[in-house]
C-alpha cells in the first residue's frame, strides 16, 4: 500500500506544481483597445479603433516562449469618430461585417527578447482570409492588480501588414496599403 501512495503523491504534487506557473488571464475589454491607422492621401494620418475586445493570454512563468494569445474582436463595434465613415467601414468593401462578423488572433509562435519584450507569430484572420502576421510586444507590467485584487498582466504591441491582403485593397495606392495597428492589453487572471 505504501509504494503506491508515495508514487501517487509525487504524480500529483508534480501535477500541481506544473498548473501553478500556467495562468490563463482574460482580456479586460474596458482597459483593451486595438486602433489602427493609415495615410491619407499623403495630408493625414486618420485612425480608428475596435471596442469589446475580447480573448485569453496563456502565460507559463517558467518558459514565456509557451505563452499563448487568442483574441476575437467584433468588427461591428469599429469606430473612426465619423458615424458615415463607420458605415463604409462596415461594408462589403471594407471588413464586411455582415457576412464576416468577427477578427482573430491566435498565436503559434513567441520568441523571448530582451527588457520584457517579445516577438509574437500568429494567424490573423479577416474577412475570411487568414495571413501569419508578427507583432512586437512589451510587457508592461505583472502581478497583483490594485483594483480587482487578483493577478494582472498588461502589454502593449504593434504591427504592420498590407489591408489588400485581406481584399480591402481599394483606393491604393493613394490611401496607403500598409496599416499600423497599436495594441494595449490589460487581462486579469481567471478564477
Amino acid at each position: 500500500m505504501k509504494s503506491i501512495i508515495i508514487p501517487a503523491f509525487v504524480i500529483l504534487s508534480s501535477l500541481t506544481f506544473a498548473s501553478a506557473k500556467e495562468m490563463t488571464y482574460t482580456i479586460d475589454p474596458s482597459h483593451t483597445a486595438t486602433v489602427f491607422s493609415w495615410n491619407h492621401l499623403g495630408y493625414s494620418t486618420p485612425s480608428a479603433n475596435f471596442k469589446g475586445i475580447n480573448g485569453e493570454i496563456t502565460l507559463d512563468q517558467a518558459n514565456m516562449a509557451d505563452a499563448k494569445v487568442n483574441v476575437v474582436i467584433n468588427a461591428d463595434n469599429i469606430n473612426s469618430n465619423d458615424d458615415i465613415f463607420d458605415d463604409k467601414l462596415k461594408s462589403s468593401e471594407w471588413f464586411d461585417t455582415e457576412k464576416f462578423p468577427e477578427i482573430t488572433f491566435k498565436s503559434n509562435k513567441i520568441i523571448p527578447l530582451e527588457n520584457d519584450q517579445y516577438q509574437v507569430y500568429g494567424i490573423l484572420t479577416i474577412k475570411g482570409i487568414t495571413k501569419e502576421i508578427s507583432l512586437q510586444a512589451k510587457l508592461n507590467q505583472k502581478g497583483l492588480h490594485p483594483m480587482a485584487n487578483k493577478e494582472a498582466v498588461g502589454f502593449n504591441a504593434t504591427t504592420k501588414f498590407n489591408r489588400s491582403d485581406f481584399n480591402m485593397g481599394a483606393f491604393v495606392p493613394a490611401v496607403s496599403d500598409e496599416i499600423t495597428v497599436n495594441i494595449t492589453v490589460e487581462a486579469i487572471a481567471k478564477e
